[in-house]
């Protein structure tokens, strides 16, 4: 087996929690939608496999997407690479606490897409139990990983690797390593992109994009799996520790009636 030679995050994006410096999800409304997936895209019929970085990160990205793979009667695997241990730099509640509560969180959060709030999903989940936020130093080990976890699906949806955040590029490329050597389709979900990119920027490849429209049902689905995500949306602990990851302005972007994919 030949793995590419991994290179680091060059995408420079501005991190700050004052909300200056993002774009917001009406400015986007600005940027002609890329093509529309068809709602029968065949490809599906041979099942869907996400990777992603963090535990929240494919309800964020694709959670409609998975949603309408699951209704087609698609087998769907979501491979999280990190269990999310370090998303609260210096909070007093310890990592291991944290990744168990964020881990409840998705998993009630991927029962709640395909309708089955509170129960189990129809979704198979694999925790590769990465350490947050040092993904980069396991690439390699990551890619061969992967090789047997998207082997036989045919689709992969994976962190886009140009995204703005370490972890996620990693996961990208990893991704796509492990789908070039399994001969899997793969495609790209940006998440920090919609913070610090413009509907205009040469840096984003909106020829590549692909429109993933939410039906009423899907939509609904979703809003109510992101209200699973308390850790992402709302203090840990309400006057102690009250920095949100996900605050209104950020989850605005993926509350909208479509996701987007880069091909």
């Amino acid at each position: 087996m030949s793995l590419p030679t991994f290179r680091g995050s060059r995408t420079p994006v501005p991190d700050s929690n004052s909300g200056s410096t993002w774009t917001t999800a009406s400015e986007w409304r600005r940027q002609p939608l890329p093509v529309t997936l068809p709602e029968d895209w065949p490809v599906l019929a041979g099942g869907l496999v996400v990777v992603a970085a963090h535990p929240e990160d494919a309800v964020l990205g694709v959670g409609g997407f998975i949603s309408r793979a699951v209704a087609g009667g698609a087998p769907v695997r979501v491979v999280s690479v990190t269990d999310g241990d370090a998303s609260h730099p210096g909070s007093r509640l310890p990592g291991s606490v944290l990744a168990a509560r964020r881990i409840r969180e998705s998993d009630r959060a991927f029962a709640t897409l395909v309708g089955n709030p509170g129960g189990v999903a129809p979704v198979e989940v694999i925790r590769l139990r990465i350490p947050d936020r040092t993904v980069g130093s396991h690439e390699r080990d990551l890619a061969e990983r992967l090789i047997p976890l998207v082997a036989g699906f045919a689709l992969c949806a994976t962190n886009w690797r140009e995204d703005g955040f370490a972890d996620h590029e990693s996961t990208g490329r990893a991704a796509d390593a492990a789908c070039r050597e399994t001969g899997v389709g793969l495609v790209e979900f940006p998440l920090r992109m919609w913070q610090w990119a413009r509907p205009d920027d040469a840096r984003v490849p909106w020829t590549r994009a692909l429109r993933v429209d939410l039906t009423e049902v899907q939509q609904a689905r979703k809003e109510r799996a992101l209200s699973c995500l308390a850790s992402q949306i709302a203090p840990l602990v309400p006057g102690r520790d009250d920095r949100i990851p996900l605050p209104p302005e950020k989850l605005a972007y993926f509350r909208r009636p479509f996701e987007v994919l880069f091909r």
